[in-house]
């Protein structure tokens, strides 16, 4: 809703301001669209194999509807760990086998309906639960493994905001070529009168301006919304990592819950009175 405002915003400052003094027709010019359009999404194949190709188009609208996770969410994370690891230290290790093996089948992970929406964080926590019950890790090794992951993960949610940004930066220069081709169809005009040269030379010109526009009004701000999301996304990540992180290594199941609390955001946090009602 936000991105849809911004856009809004965006067009009427620069349309209206224009507008005051400006000739409002003299910037339609739906052939400068279709050759930076066409030579921006061209650009953006050539430099994408197809599962990149495939990647950006499947996230970039998410800056339309992601939302980030929220305090109940990271409550129900949270809950889902605390159960996760009482049943654990009661029952034995062995004890969640079933729940972690069909999660969806499972008691636990039915009471947190929320942890299905993020099938990442769901593989996240069950992977390495099944290491945790099947091997004798150390915290350390457990959270390099981790970590390692975590970073994979990162890289490739960084893809589209990274990809949207070369785009972004090349709109200018082909704003330039848009303006070159304008420039070179004015000089065949060379013996008009001056109101038709100045004409052509104002459309040439509209082609630079809307190759800035486009990268810095639009484009560029959504890589970097895509950036902010692939950012808000992990947090969740380092959450369920030092949670299993602080039970492995021997802390009690609300003791590393509430070190994985700690590493929320603020303006996400639940506060330590609600966690402990939470988990009660």
């Amino acid at each position: 809703m936000f991105v849809i405002i911004g856009a809004v915003i965006v067009l009427a400052s620069v349309i209206g301001g224009y507008s005051i003094h400006g000739n409002l027709s003299l910037l339609f010019q739906p052939i400068e669209l279709i050759i930076i359009g066409g030579a921006a999404v061209g650009s953006f194949i050539i430099q994408s194999p197809s599962k990149v190709l495939g990647h950006v188009i499947k996230n970039a609208f998410r800056v339309l509807y992601a939302k980030g996770t929220s305090k109940a969410e990271f409550l129900e994370i949270l809950g889902l760990l605390n159960d996760i690891f009482t049943k654990m230290r009661k029952e034995g290790l062995i004890a969640i086998e079933g729940d972690i093996e069909n999660p969806e089948q499972s008691a636990i992970f039915g009471k947190y309906p929320s942890i299905f929406k993020n099938h990442h964080a769901l593989s996240f926590i069950c992977d390495n639960l099944k290491v945790i019950i099947s091997t004798n890790v150390s915290p350390h090794e457990l959270d390099d493994v981790m970590e390692f992951e975590l970073e994979t993960h990162h890289k490739e949610a960084m893809i589209p905001a990274h990809s949207i940004t070369k785009i972004a930066d090349a709109l200018p220069a082909l704003g330039i070529v848009a303006a070159v081709l304008g420039i070179v169809i004015t000089m065949g005009k060379i013996n008009e009168p001056p109101d038709v040269l100045g004409a052509s030379i104002g459309a040439a010109l509209i082609g630079t301006f809307l190759g800035i526009l486009l990268s810095y009004g639009f484009v560029g701000p959504v890589a970097t919304h895509l950036e902010h999301i692939a950012e808000e996304d992990m947090v969740s990540f380092q959450v369920i990592k030092i949670a299993l992180v602080s039970f492995v290594g021997g802390a009690a199941p609300q003791i590393a819950v509430e070190f994985a609390r700690r590493v929320i955001p603020s303006g996400d946090k639940p506060g330590f009175t609600e966690l402990e009602e939470a988990i009660r």
